[in-house]
């Protein structure tokens, strides 16, 4: 009796162990599966948040304001996009934010590469670790602690006047201008810049360098034809970064640009909470997102994403 109980215990337990094996062989059998099980959560929820937001926005972009009682009316219009390419200012700060996010990409990508090459290559493995915290170390602090350190360097009696006047220059007086806005910038990303720069030369094979050399090239003409094309894909990833975080910020140029130095963040900000104006600042944000969406591509064909 008592035999015939635990043999009748044992078979659900065995039926399971068998369903899972077949489970198992199958996921084996289908590796498809397994990714679809991995990713279909995450997946969901960047759909939901992510997507369904960028279309909230699209969809808001094309509804105005009444003009009287200042509430959201639901009607098809292009009247917010007719504003921004009929209106000069619109325009200028649209192309003073994409000026403004190319030279800190190009700024960042010169200033990367020379320290990249030098960890990547050069420097001895305790000396690579020092210069990795030193990369790394300001992205611990805060974002305002970082632009506010630059407010006192750039103020009329700060750090880069005080330096100046000690070697016989006058006041330099770049203060809440395009040109510490630039500086800021270019400071803030840089680590985003050289982080992929530096992996793209670390997997630079040792041979080809040498082979380049065996073949009678010398070092500039092996830097160009050779070690730049192969690190290109870590310098536009790089710029994936610089170019983005530049396109969307708008604390910097508060705090930091004069007058006239908005950018598509700030007008986007003050559309929302100083003028009510919810479908322009929807119209004017979308501006942004099809130029990283255009980036993007050319970034990808590049191969850009490989060196991520």
């Amino acid at each position: 009796m008592a035999s015939v109980s635990g043999q009748a215990g044992r078979q659900p337990v065995a039926r399971a162990a068998t369903r899972g094996a077949g489970l198992a062989a199958l996921l084996w059998r289908r590796p498809w599966l397994r990714a679809v099980g991995l990713l279909s959560a995450p997946l969901a929820w960047f759909v939901l948040i992510y997507l369904a937001s960028l279309a909230v926005l699209l969809v808001t972009a094309f509804w105005r304001i009444n003009p009287f009682t200042t509430d959201i009316e639901r009607v098809w219009s292009l009247d917010n996009f007719k504003t921004l390419v009929e209106s000069a200012t619109y325009r200028r700060i649209a192309l003073r934010t994409v000026g403004m996010s190319a030279a800190v990409t190009v700024t960042d990508a010169l200033a990367a590469f020379p320290f990249a090459w030098y960890m990547a290559r050069v420097a001895s493995s305790r000396v690579r670790s020092a210069l990795f915290v030193a990369v790394m170390l300001p992205l611990w602090a805060s974002y305002l602690a970082r632009v506010y350190a630059w407010l006192l360097i750039f103020a009329n009696n700060g750090a880069l006047n005080w330096a100046a006047d000690r070697i016989g220059l006058p006041s330099l007086g770049i203060g809440y201008s395009n040109w510490a806005m630039w500086i800021v910038f270019s400071y803030i990303w840089l680590p985003f810049m050289i982080i992929p720069v530096y992996a793209a030369l670390e997997r630079i094979p040792d041979s080809y360098a040498e082979a380049s050399a065996d073949l009678g090239a010398r070092g500039w003409w092996t830097a160009r034809r050779v070690i730049i094309p192969l690190a290109l894909p870590g310098v536009i990833a790089g710029s994936v970064f610089t170019f983005s975080l530049t396109l969307g910020d708008y604390v910097t140029p508060l705090l930091v640009g004069g007058a006239g130095s908005d950018f598509i963040g700030n007008v986007v900000y003050q559309s929302v909470g100083v003028a009510n104006n919810i479908p322009f600042a929807a119209a004017f944000a979308t501006v942004p997102v099809v130029i990283m969406a255009l980036y993007l591509v050319l970034a990808r064909r590049f191969g850009a994403f490989e060196a991520l």
